[in-house]
């Protein structure tokens, strides 16, 4: 497979030839390589409506894999005496981890998942109370690979709540039905009509037309992109963008658009486009459009990519969290299910179209945005968007996407 490969003038980047063995990036493309791609201090992951409040630093995420032993057999009294309104409360509650309807059909529940059991009349499945107790405790004890998460060994339940949802559990002895709307068996699995290269339905259509300009605005030494780059435009550029990330020696790590967009910028215009920026992911959105509709293509032939996929995989197979999920858990086994209102897909299809224009949030996401995001919501704490951990699950995710067309900048909910 071919790579571009670059010389300089003048310390500025020409694309000059290809090659025919370059799966890493020739280290003759200028890059800044000592100061981080993001804006430092780093902040973690926040919107207009959320700002992290917890540091989950005692549970693992990507980059720290913290043992979590399975707990031992609890021992309670029975029968529990708990509060079974108090329970229902709890079994509802979407602060602290998304609630039992997450996973579970139950009574009254607004677009519940069903990646769990159907709980409608679990009170005449005859489980003891110790057993339900447990369960909830650390469901780890019947199934060391459950999805469900340790709500008391934790810390995200206490005892006392936990025998208040036992009490509520005991109580679902009468099936009362459940609408189409609700059921998640017969809910509607959302296909995405809005034509995402329209500006009328896309707002990031407006960041694609800012990165075309950013391509031909001098930066602060007086160069622009197009300074070196205005015939790959309709050359180099129509494929580039699918061959990314790529290994970067230098730096020893994977390296997406985004990332490279910066360094590349610092050691060439002298702009400025920090990681997750503006600016930063106009110029990404601009350089994937250039290539769309053509095939993700990326070359795996040389070690040191052949390792970060693998690292990738491993990654993405490892439960983290106080919730205790891997992302494969949800988009593996748990393909093509519902979690709450969210339908979780399988990973191919689900990374040609960013940047995409997350409509729910008011914001154009790139994917390392996606990978943080999903960090909070498993309770992880997430890490800055240059992280190599990042850069192994962005190369993983675009191999199982090969072939897979680009169509950027993407809509989704």
């Amino acid at each position: 497979m071919k790579s571009l490969i670059f010389t300089t003038i003048g310390g500025l980047a020409l694309f000059t030839a290809y090659s025919t063995n370059a799966a890493e990036m020739s280290i003759e493309v200028p890059l800044e390589l000592k100061k981080p791609a993001h804006a430092s201090p780093w902040q973690r992951y926040r919107t207009r409506k959320w700002k992290p409040s917890h540091d989950w630093k005692d549970f693992s995420n990507l980059r720290h894999d913290i043992p979590s032993a399975i707990s031992k057999p609890q021992i309670v009294e029975t029968p529990i005496q708990g509060d079974p309104e108090k329970g229902k409360k709890l079994a509802a509650e979407r602060k602290r981890g998304g609630s039992c309807y997450t996973c579970h059909i139950m009574p009254d529940a607004k677009l519940p998942g069903n990646i769990g059991f159907d709980f409608s009349v679990i009170g005449l499945w005859g489980r003891s109370d110790e057993r339900l107790y447990n369960y909830i405790y650390d469901a780890r004890q019947f199934n060391s690979t459950t999805v469900m998460p340790p709500w008391g060994a934790h810390q995200v339940y206490t005892p006392a709540e936990i025998k208040d949802i036992v009490a509520y559990l005991k109580t679902l002895t009468k099936y009362q039905g459940i609408d189409d709307k609700n059921n998640p068996a017969k809910r509607p699995i959302p296909v995405e009509t809005r034509e995402n290269l329209d500006p009328f339905e896309n707002s990031a259509m407006d960041a694609k037309d800012l990165g075309e300009e950013l391509f031909v605005t001098p930066g602060p030494n007086g160069q622009s992109c197009q300074s070196c780059h205005a015939d790959a435009i309709k050359k180099q550029f129509t494929t580039w963008a699918t061959t990314m990330p790529q290994f970067e020696t230098r730096l020893n790590k994977i390296i997406g658009i985004e990332e490279f967009i910066t360094r590349h910028a610092r050691a060439t215009t002298g702009a400025e486009y920090l990681a997750q920026s503006e600016n930063n992911i106009a110029l990404a959105i601009y350089l994937r459009y250039l290539a769309n509709g053509q095939p993700i293509s990326i070359d795996t032939s040389d070690a040191n990519t052949q390792a970060a996929i693998e690292r990738g995989n491993a990654l993405m197979q490892r439960k983290i969290g106080q919730l205790n999920f891997a992302c494969m858990d949800c988009h593996q086994k748990y393909a093509n299910r519902w979690i709450r209102g969210q339908y979780l897909t399988e990973p191919k299809g689900t990374y040609a179209h960013f940047p995409t224009y997350r409509t729910s949030r008011g914001a154009i996401w790139d994917i390392r945005k996606r990978f943080q995001w999903c960090n909070v919501s498993i309770r992880a704490n997430e890490l800055p968007p240059d992280a190599p951990e990042y850069g192994d699950i962005e190369i993983y995710l675009a191999t199982l996407n090969e072939g897979e067309e680009l169509n950027v900048p993407g809509i989704r909910h």
